[in-house]
Order: structure tokens, then C-alpha cells, then sequence
């Protein structure tokens, strides 16, 4: 329970929100490559590919009402302009059926209509605000942006996955994009927005494990 929002985390790293029938997920990053590929580094083209196929995954378990993407769903500005058309076709497929709200985030300022749906800078939802950017407000939210992953040594030797962040006042997102990366959960970053403490979830193989924080390991 995050204020009285109840939580699902997902094994694809999205998030279920089952009253409220809506599946949140974080940091897509769309044309991660092909931004990378414009500065000279080649990365293979199907990030975007990927990244919708796994969030389609997802919704086909959940069959959500609502998707509520927190952010980041696209690498830059122009990103829009660089989908490949069968991605287009993706994305439409999709969005059919259902609400869909695009969250700003630092990557995608704005959204444009052709991209589907509805977009703003954040979203309330039984006392909860979604929103990209976490921050040591008082109330209660649920962000991305930081792209939390966890280390710990598990059979005797040490693996790093992507993890939900999760305390009493606040969830932050792993990053659902293929491209994306993580930031360890000992970073900086994350101290001023769990003094109170948290728990690590991290995503494994079929299944998710809750880590007590005191066996995270630094990179």
C-alpha cells in the first residue's frame, strides 16, 4: 500500500494499480539508439522495438483501463520523428481501447499529438501523485527518473538488476526501457528520499525478490 493506492509490481518493471485498473510504467526512453547512432555510436536499431513489446507484454497480463507512462518515454525532443513506422503501428496497437497519459519528464518537455493520448506534468490518484522526478515532499508519490537497480551476492556471487524502491511515503520506478540502464540504490541520489527508510525489489527470473537494503552492495 503507498497512501491508499494499492501496488503490484510487475516482473516486466511496470507497476499495477489494481483498483484503479491502471498499469504505470517508467523511463521507456524511445530512440535511445537511434539518438546514440546520430552522435556515432552505433547501437543496434530495435530499442524501441523491444521496449514496446515488453510494456505490451505487460499490459496483455493486465489488461489495464489506463496506462500512465512517468516520463522519459521518449530519449529527446525528436525522438517522435525517428519512430520507424511498424513502431508507430506498435505504440496505436497499444493505445487501442484504453486511456493512455503521457508524464513529462527532462527527456520529452512535450508530447506530441500524433504520439496518442493525453500528457501532463503529473497526476493525482487517491492522495497519490504520479510524477517523473521524485522529490523529499511530504505526501506520497510514485516517479521514475532515477532508473533504481540493486546489487546484492546471491549463490555466492553478485548480481545487478533492475528494482523497485519502495518506503512507507514512496515508489520509485525501474526504467522500462531496453536502452535505459540503472543507478545503484546506494547512490546519492537516493538518500534524501528514503531517510525513513525502504525496501529493494529487485526483478529476478520469474519472480520478484524483496531485499533488505543492509545487503545491497555498491558497484
Amino acid at each position: 500500500m503507498l497512501g491508499r493506492l494499492v501496488l503490484v509490481p510487475d516482473l516486466s518493471g511496470a507497476l499495477w494499480l489494481p483498483e484503479e485498473r491502471t498499469l504505470v510504467v517508467a523511463d521507456l526512453h524511445l530512440e535511445k539508439g537511434s539518438a546514440f547512432a546520430a552522435r556515432g555510436v552505433m547501437l543496434p536499431p530495435y530499442d524501441s522495438a523491444a521496449t514496446l513489446a515488453a510494456l505490451g507484454h505487460a499490459i496483455g497480463r493486465r489488461q489495464p483501463a489506463r496506462v500512465i507512462a512517468l516520463g522519459d518515454s521518449f530519449h529527446d525532443r525528436k525522438a517522435e520523428t525517428r519512430l520507424a513506422p511498424e513502431t508507430r503501428a506498435m505504440l496505436r496497437h497499444l493505445q487501442r481501447g484504453r486511456d493512455w497519459l503521457w508524464i513529462t519528464g527532462n527527456h520529452d518537455p512535450a508530447i506530441g499529438a500524433a504520439m496518442g493520448g493525453d500528457s501532463a506534468a503529473a497526476i493525482a490518484l487517491s492522495g497519490v501523485t504520479l510524477r517523473h522526478e521524485p522529490t523529499p515532499c511530504s505526501g506520497h508519490e510514485i516517479a521514475g527518473h532515477l532508473h533504481p537497480a540493486a546489487k546484492v551476492r546471491l549463490r555466492g556471487r553478485a548480481v545487478r538488476r533492475r528494482c523497485f524502491a519502495l518506503s512507507a511515503r514512496r515508489c520509485v520506478m525501474p526504467a522500462m526501457g531496453a536502452y535505459a540502464g540503472g543507478l545503484n540504490l546506494r547512490e546519492a541520489a537516493f538518500r534524501p528520499l528514503f531517510r525513513e527508510g525502504f525496501s529493494a525489489h529487485l526483478i529476478g527470473d520469474g519472480r520478484l525478490f524483496r531485499i533488505d537494503p543492509r545487503l545491497l552492495l555498491p558497484d
